[in-house]
């Protein structure tokens, strides 16, 4: 191995691990955040808060008695209220006993707190995290905007050229005779799809400076490469955003349907593409992959993928959405990723779909820097993706997570009393080995099984 090959690779890890890094630290960031704030509202007094853990790197004591540190492990983090003896908020006896002695002080500690102020700290983080996803996804809906409804062409992709006179302004009006859906009308799309002939060049009528006219334009949905999906066969290939693939095994194709077809006969085999870029033509071989997909009534079906996102030949122009929608469906994403992840770990266990799709964090380091290096937008995205997943986790009814500590609260509501200190520690060290199995099983799916 070259000198000039081993710093690619050493630089290529390097940002693998950066990226992760910065994923990870401004998720556990806001997560802790909630808790700290909740908490503080609610009484209870925050003495640390940690980004990391281990030797302690930067310090400093905010004009509340809150000591924020950095730790020289970046991956995590904790708050530590008064009356914890650790950052898992085991309590320390010592200073319990201590606070007996002075009700105020008591009333400060996590464990002499109200029910509701423990609850509503404890429940907080993963809400944070909710939260940061749905202003994420706000912020991204509001800077993209949403598609102009009536179509019209914004910018035209770059694709072999075959005297199309489709141009940036036009409005689309039909393509091939058949009239384009309004979407204030509640049309189908999908039906106008499937009526458009597989053919090129196909003839689009199209308003243009006052005028309806009929132009030349290429197949709607070519088989075009927008997005590449991190560890998949066409990311592992070499394929790259904007490449067009104009044959499989020699046979020439020009619609995304047409690619799409090829990979789920060959099942599985491997395929030589040819693919274009800028005039440029190479060709590379990649095998299809099994994978599983949400299903439109709510499961998930098996099919063969090389891991590429397609697109129109254009995209289309753009006009500014309101705050309230932004947010609307801000929200609605992270209800419907909180659905099919739930949709998902209930199909994994019932041995429906693969465990493989459980990913550790060799996987998310992985999808982080392949995220990071196709643009900041879709490198936010990940972070809010990710964010809506900790929350969710941390709400499983696991001792040692949030969930499991609401669940300790919610036993404590209706007998009065809180559970039992042994039985705690006995379930805290059963939730502290099911965390630690499921990350090592998630690993093993990283680098050995999947």
């Amino acid at each position: 191995m070259d000198v000039v090959s081993l710093i690619s690779q050493l630089g290529s890890f390097l940002f693998t691990i950066g990226s992760f890094v910065v994923v990870l630290s401004v998720i556990v960031a806001v997560h802790e955040y909630g808790h700290y704030i909740v908490g503080r509202w609610s009484g209870i007094h925050p003495e640390v808060f940690s980004l990391g853990f281990g030797p302690v790197l930067l310090s400093g004591v905010d004009r509340r008695g809150t000591r924020w540190q950095l730790a020289a492990i970046p991956f995590g983090g904790f708050v530590k209220f008064l009356g914890d003896a650790d950052a898992a908020s085991g309590r320390d006896p010592a200073q319990i006993e201590t606070a007996k002695q002075d009700p105020q002080m008591l009333r400060k500690t996590m464990h002499g707190a109200p029910l509701w102020a423990r609850s509503a700290t404890v429940a907080a983080g993963p809400i944070f995290n909710f939260l940061l996803s749905i202003v994420i996804f706000t912020a991204v809906n509001l800077s993209q905007g949403r598609v102009q409804d009536p179509l019209a062409v914004g910018e035209i992709r770059d694709l072999p050229e075959l005297g199309y006179t489709l141009r940036p302004g036009d409005v689309i009006l039909a393509v091939a005779g058949v009239p384009i859906p309004n979407a204030s009308e509640g049309g189908s799309w999908d039906q106008f799809q499937a009526s458009v002939p597989v053919e090129q060049p196909l003839d689009y009528r199209v308003g243009r400076g006052g005028s309806e006219l009929t132009v030349s334009g290429p197949y709607l949905m070519p088989s075009s490469v927008s997005r590449i999906a991190p560890r998949s066969a066409a990311a592992d290939a070499g394929l790259r955003a904007g490449d067009v693939i104009t044959a499989v095994d020699g046979e020439a194709i020009f619609a995304f349907s047409q690619l799409k077809q090829k990979v789920e006969a060959g099942k599985g085999a491997p395929l030589v593409l040819t693919v274009w870029n800028e005039g440029e033509t190479r060709e590379l071989t990649l095998s299809p992959r099994r994978t599983d997909e949400p299903a439109a009534d709510g499961g998930f079906e098996s099919n063969w993928r090389i891991g590429i996102a397609g697109g129109l030949a254009f995209d289309p122009a753009r006009e500014a959405m309101s705050p309230v929608t932004a947010v609307g469906q801000g929200a609605a994403q992270v209800w419907l990723m909180i659905g099919r992840s739930l949709s998902g770990l209930k199909h994994m266990i019932t041995g429906d779909i693969s465990t493989c799709n459980l990913s550790g964090p060799v996987a998310i380091a992985e999808t982080s820097s392949t995220m990071a290096s196709q643009g900041a937008v879709d490198f936010i995205w990940l972070i809010a993706a990710l964010s809506t997943g900790i929350g969710l986790l941390n709400l499983f009814p696991v001792p040692v997570l949030d969930g499991g500590h609401l669940v300790f609260f919610a036993y404590e509501a209706v007998f009065r009393r809180p559970p039992n200190d042994r039985a705690m520690q006995i379930l805290m060290m059963i939730g502290l080995g099911l965390i630690l199995s499921l990350m090592l099983f998630s690993i093993s799916n990283d680098l050995l099984f999947c």
